[in-house]
């Protein structure tokens, strides 16, 4: 029977990895499948993993349906199997369900990958409806740590070295590194005015926003003392 599959974890955890790995594994069995992203830090109709691997990939807009996409491919006489989906915390509601009927009219498994929670610890909207709607939910094994070496479970983003807890959801960046020089975030703002980059973090260190850079500003200045709260 196909199964809808949410692979979940916080950045850097190596979900894009593993979703090309799944992606080889069925494709080396002979099966068909085409893989979404959405939002990938390489660019439009790719997904990217940190080790270095890319392959091309289906850009899912707001406004794009897989049920259409599917039911299309298969009319026009196209096979498909399985469907590999990446950053699908960004999926809309309305997309996630799509791939649920697409798993139970279709017969087709589908993989979805994504971050549970965003930078200020809350749900993403694509990814709560995959809590509720996924037939199986695996916490990847890969745990990403934070500066202090305890296991990471948070996302943190910091514009211009600062630690924020509020903003857009939905802004492009890359842990411990900005934005490409010029290129415009999803909020508008460019990097000239505005440096945005991600760190995963502890929750303790998340809650009190000791980023890697001001633990170290602390450690500089030992007559201070570390912030509680």
């Amino acid at each position: 029977m196909a199964e809808l599959h949410f692979f979940t974890g916080t950045m850097d955890s190596g979900k894009s990895t593993l979703a090309l790995q799944t992606n080889h594994n069925h494709a080396a069995r002979g099966r068909v499948g085409h893989i979404f992203v959405t939002r990938d830090r390489a660019g439009r109709g790719l997904i990217s993993s940190r080790l270095g691997l890319t392959h091309e990939a289906i850009e899912v807009d707001p406004g794009f349906s897989f049920w259409r996409h599917v039911v299309d491919t298969l009319t026009r006489g196209g096979r498909l199997d399985y469907l590999v989906c990446d950053e699908a915390q960004f999926y809309t509601g309305a997309q996630v369900e799509d791939l649920a009927k697409i798993v139970d009219e279709l017969q087709l498994d589908v993989f979805a990958f994504g971050i549970l929670t965003d930078f200020r610890t809350q749900l993403f909207p694509g990814s709560a409806r995959l809590v509720e709607l996924a037939d199986r939910m695996h916490a990847l094994q890969v745990e990403a740590l934070c500066w202090c070496g305890k296991r990471a479970t948070h996302n943190a983003r910091t514009e211009n070295g600062v630690m924020v807890v509020e903003g857009d959801v939905i802004v492009v960046g890359d842990i411990d590194q900005p934005t490409d020089p010029g290129q415009p975030t999803l909020a508008g703002v460019s990097e000239a005015e505005t440096d945005v980059a991600y760190e995963v973090l502890c929750r303790q260190h998340h809650r009190r926003r000791l980023t890697a850079a001001r633990a170290r500003a602390v450690s500089l200045a030992p007559e201070q003392p570390l912030p509680f709260g």
